[in-house]
């Protein structure tokens, strides 16, 4: 099964107009910076970015052709949605999983199951996990179907107050089947790891490789610090197929390769490269599945969720820049290439009276999905919470 990006002959026209007319105005990148480039299917110019002085532009307005719907899906028994920042798409290419934070942001002292299976038109078909997790944030469906979800914290002073029996709870991945059979565990759920070995730390995504392998981001708090704690774990946790603990990479950092500020997100591209999404530094960083550094673009701004196509389509979300946090950058959706890292399309933030994210204008999701027709699904987290859809349309251009 393969899941094509949508490609729409109008939206290249769209492009090329674009881009031209800011090459006389602001907001994007000239045709003189911006040349054609090999690659780029969508875009009539490439890179869709401009560098000055070695700094990548904001990269603000590139074009739109997505319909953006909000409240997608409805919950059993009437429940409304917390914070979703764990979502993807079922290997059947239709269905949509999702992480509920248990209708606020946190499950701390909730019964009610926070993983749930929806059809194309929203309706929940499957749900479990309930009383197992604190917070759930990252999720994977791999080759297989089976679903993945990282918990990626514990407990904390008030909620331990109120409900003690939470304590061994959180700093945990969890592997389950389709129908919600517990398959594996990752780390010791309540404990939390140092960095040095198999327990985690407040584990923000997991993804497995094509061989089994799997890989896991940590940690979730200190994405903004320049002193962090001596506690502070930034790394990639490198598991085989089994759980067995085989290695890790990465560091707390602020700009050279292999330094984290916050690995929030992972993402495989065709040639099996991980991307991460080094969230507190702005940027990706590309690896091998060693650890090795390929390569580090800042062209996808501040990003929260990483999802690539199998041809290599890359969905980069980004629900918190700010003029406090990325000045400059506006939250959205960014869509480009994960093979010549080229940006195309970009989705703006929704409308919110009170901004998500640390503040900035509106509020974009922070887990981000692709179904086999090309429709986009955003995780909300904050202000905003449940899921957005958006839906690609065809774009005509009065000529």
């Amino acid at each position: 099964m393969s899941r094509k990006a949508f490609l729409s002959v109008p939206a290249l026209t769209l492009v090329a107009v674009f881009l031209a007319a800011c090459a006389e105005g602001e907001g994007g990148p000239s045709p003189s910076v911006a040349q054609q480039g090999e690659g780029a299917p969508y875009s009539a110019y490439a890179p869709g970015y401009v560098v000055e002085n070695g700094v990548v532009l904001p990269v603000n307005y590139l074009p739109n052709p997505y319909e953006t719907v909000r409240d997608f899906g409805t919950l059993p028994d009437g429940r409304t949605w917390g914070s979703v920042s764990g979502i993807h798409v079922d290997i059947d290419g239709t269905h949509i999983w999702a992480a509920d934070r248990c209708g606020t942001n946190s499950c701390a002292g909730s019964t009610v199951d926070p993983i749930v299976k929806m059809d194309p038109d929203g309706n929940v078909v499957t749900s479990f996990g309930g009383d197992m997790f604190i917070w759930p944030h990252g999720m994977h469906v791999d080759s297989d179907g089976n679903i993945w979800v990282t918990d990626a914290r514990g407990a904390n002073e008030s909620e331990l107050e109120e409900y003690p029996d939470e304590v061994n709870k959180g700093h945990a991945v969890y592997k389950f089947s389709p129908e919600g059979e517990l398959l594996m565990t990752l780390g010791t759920p309540g404990e939390r790891g140092d960095g040095t070995g198999a327990l985690l730390a407040e584990p923000n995504d997991v993804i497995t490789a094509p061989n089994g392998d799997i890989f896991v981001a940590e940690q979730h708090s200190q994405q903004n610090a320049e002193d962090p704690p001596p506690n502070t774990v930034k790394r990639v946790a490198k598991f085989s197929a089994d759980g067995t603990y085989l290695m890790s990479f990465g560091q707390f950092g602020t700009s050279e390769p292999g330094e984290f500020r916050g690995p929030h997100a992972l993402a495989f591209d065709s040639q099996g490269r991980l991307f991460v999404a080094d969230r507190g530094n702005m940027r990706i960083q590309i690896f091998d599945q060693e650890g090795n550094h390929l390569d580090t673009w800042y062209q996808f701004s501040r990003i929260s969720g990483l999802f690539i196509t199998e041809d290599d389509v890359l969905y980069a979300i980004d629900s918190e820049s700010s003029e406090v946090r990325n000045p400059g950058w506006r939250k959205g959706l960014r869509i480009g290439s994960a093979r010549t890292g080229d940006v195309w399309y970009f989705i703006p933030p929704h409308d919110s009276e009170t901004p998500t994210g640390g503040g900035g204008l509106g509020a974009m999701g922070e887990g981000i999905t692709v179904d086999a027709q090309g429709n986009v699904y955003a995780g909300e987290v904050g202000a905003v919470q449940g899921v957005t859809k958006f839906i690609p349309r065809l774009v005509t251009v009065q000529h």
